[in-house]
């Protein structure tokens, strides 16, 4: 433990992308439409949202996911390919929380793959991050 490394701007850079991500995942270019569609959620309810509330608390769930991904991260030997796995490793855990969750309450396959899509991108993605910029 005491040759671990944590790149603090990574990590927040991490964060920073998961609202990217985030955007460009449910924007109307790849599947806001059809996960609108999947959740039921009208345009009128979307416009109600907060979005403080919303991005602030992804921001803060992102910030602390990409510290917990970056401590198993920290050893000297990381590179960007054991970052993409391990990140991969973790969204599969995710994921699978994910799909239990979503089966409980009977989402339909579309659902669950456009969300477990987003999850295992992102979790590549700073994996990726997190073990190239050391």
């Amino acid at each position: 433990m005491e040759n671990l490394y944590i790149n603090h701007i990574a990590v927040f850079v991490c964060a920073v992308i998961s609202l990217v991500i985030g955007g460009l995942w449910w924007s109307p270019l790849l599947f806001a439409k059809a996960w609108q569609t999947e959740t039921g959620l009208t345009d009128e309810q979307l416009s109600n949202a907060s979005p403080l509330k919303a991005f602030g608390l992804t921001f803060l769930i992102a910030y602390l996911m990409s510290y917990n991904l970056a401590f198993f991260l920290g050893a000297p030997e990381t590179n960007w390919q054991w970052g993409v796995a391990a990140g991969l490793l973790a969204g599969f855990w995710a994921v699978g929380m994910f799909v239990i969750v979503a089966l409980f309450e009977q989402r339909s396959f579309k659902y669950i793959a456009i969300n477990c899509g987003y999850i295992a991108v992102y979790f590549a993605v700073i994996g990726f991050i997190l073990g190239a910029w050391r």
